[in-house]
């Protein structure tokens, strides 16, 4: 059997633009997708702090600081409101005994401030 556990996430990211009449996505700073071990086109939940929006998108890489919600998803978040961009994936729970998500957090600039793996409670 396989269960759905988080991958991992981007936390605290501040989006910096909206895009309406772009076909779909986020844009995300390419060295906050290395630091998380996210890949463009894979699929992520975008869960907004600012505004309580919770929303599923795919990834596309983009220039430094950069987080912007296109198409669609730009009616579900403005610029300068904070979110956290979560991966998931399937496992065993045997594979999940031993799996250790990824959390990488931001500044208020986009900028990565630390990057943490291996914790399992608190802070997740």
């Amino acid at each position: 059997m396989l269960v759905n556990y988080l991958k991992c996430k981007i936390h605290g990211a501040t989006v910096t633009e909206a895009n309406l009449h772009y076909r779909g996505s986020i844009t995300i700073d390419r060295r906050l997708l290395k630091a998380a071990g996210m890949q463009p086109f894979e699929m992520v939940h975008i869960y907004n702090v600012t505004n309580g929006e919770r929303f599923e998108t795919y990834i596309i890489e983009g220039g430094d600081g950069v987080i912007c919600l296109n198409g669609a998803a730009a009616w579900k978040a403005r610029p300068s409101d904070v979110v956290i961009i979560v991966s998931y994936c399937s496992m065993t729970p045997e594979e999940a005994s031993k799996h250790r998500p990824k959390l990488v957090f931001v500044g208020d600039k986009n900028e990565l401030v630390e990057v943490k793996e291996n914790e399992v409670a608190g802070g997740i």
